[in-house]
Formats: C-alpha cells, sequence, structure tokens
C-alpha cells in the first residue's frame, strides 16, 4: 500500500513541475537530497556504532539488571496472571529495560524469548492472553528514557543541539505508555464482560 501512496506522490510531483515548467529544479533537488540521504546514513553509522558501544559497556557494568530490579514491582502489577518466579516476567523486565536504554538490537530477542515464555502460560494456544497483549502495547508504546536513535539522527543531520529531544521524548513515552496501559485494562474488561454475557 506504501509503494502505492509514493508512486503517487511521484507522479503527481511530475505532473505539477511539468505544468509549471520545474522538471530541472526537480531534478537537481532529487540528487542533492539523494546525496543528503547517503551524507547522514554514513554519519549515522558511526555515531549509532559509538552509543551502542556505550550502552553495551552499561549492560555489561549491570546497568540493565539494575533498572530490571526498578521496575519489576510494577511489572508484577501490570502482568497479574504471571507468576513472579516465571521466566516469562524475567524476559519481559530484560526487554524493556533494552528499550528504555534504545538497545533495539539487544531488546528484540529478549521480546521474542518473553513472548516464547508468555505462550507457555497460555492455556488457549490458539488465543493470546492479557498479559501477551500487555507486553505488545509496552513494546508499541515504545517504552524510551534515552532516545539514541532520534539524537544519532539529529546529529548525523548537523543538528547543534540534539538533546533537546528528550524532554519531549519523555513526555511522549509516558503519554504513550499510560495509554497502552489504560487501553489494555479497559479493552481486557469490557472483552470479558462481553463473553460472560
Amino acid at each position: 500500500m506504501i509503494n502505492y501512496i509514493w508512486i503517487g506522490l511521484i507522479l503527481i510531483s511530475l505532473v505539477f513541475a511539468a505544468i509549471n515548467g520545474k522538471m530541472a529544479e526537480i531534478t537537481q533537488a532529487a540528487i542533492e537530497y539523494a546525496k543528503t540521504g547517503v551524507d547522514i546514513s554514513i554519519g549515522l553509522v558511526g555515531i549509532m556504532a559509538l552509543w551502542l558501544g556505550i550502552m553495551r559497556v552499561g549492560e555489561k557494568a549491570g546497568l540493565i539488571n539494575l533498572i530490571s530490579k526498578l521496575i519489576f514491582p510494577v511489572l508484577k502489577k501490570l502482568f497479574p496472571g504471571v507468576p513472579g518466579d516465571h521466566p516469562a516476567l524475567g524476559s519481559v523486565v530484560m526487554n524493556l529495560s533494552a528499550n528504555m536504554l534504545g538497545l533495539n538490537n539487544a531488546a528484540t530477542p529478549l521480546g521474542l524469548k518473553a513472548m516464547e515464555e508468555l505462550q507457555k502460560l497460555n492455556k488457549v494456544k490458539d488465543r493470546v492472553t492479557d498479559a501477551m497483549v500487555m507486553f505488545l502495547a509496552l513494546n508499541t508504546s515504545s517504552v524510551q528514557l534515552i532516545p539514541a536513535s532520534v539524537i544519532a539522527i539529529l546529529i548525523a543531520a548537523g543538528s547543534t543541539s540534539p538533546t533537546d529531544i528528550i524532554i519531549t521524548a519523555l513526555l511522549a513515552t509516558t503519554a504513550s505508555t499510560l495509554t497502552a496501559i489504560v487501553a489494555v485494562k479497559v479493552l481486557g474488561r469490557f472483552n470479558r464482560e462481553s463473553q460472560h454475557d
């Protein structure tokens, strides 16, 4: 679908450029921004490597374990159907901790492991549980304390104050996470009531 949208936008732009006699400007802009895209990508590789290296040191130093201990009591409330000593809760904690630090590559296998462990607790294998829905909602809400990727892109694009995004990102992630939690709790209760009717 997105490909059709892109093709439509390009065709509309070309038609209007042809009508207004701006084809030369369109061609020049396409070449310039293609070069800009390559420059940003190359700059991004170096910055991301540096940042991920720093975060990997933090991970090895026990930063994720510290965050895991801090958020564990909260997650026990959010996942009441998961026993506290079950590996599923540990994987969920590790996944969310990695996401909070912007370690997306590290978070993905932890997320898959968490979902695998949650499926083991699922009594009806072809339906998702409330815990699985809550986990997906939290991941989708983009729980993140440090928007490392966005900061790296801003630096690569030449921003003079790339860390200004942090406060805004914290407010956004707080709002999206609270919305996700409330939505899962409310819709989960509504679904259970409708099933009992």
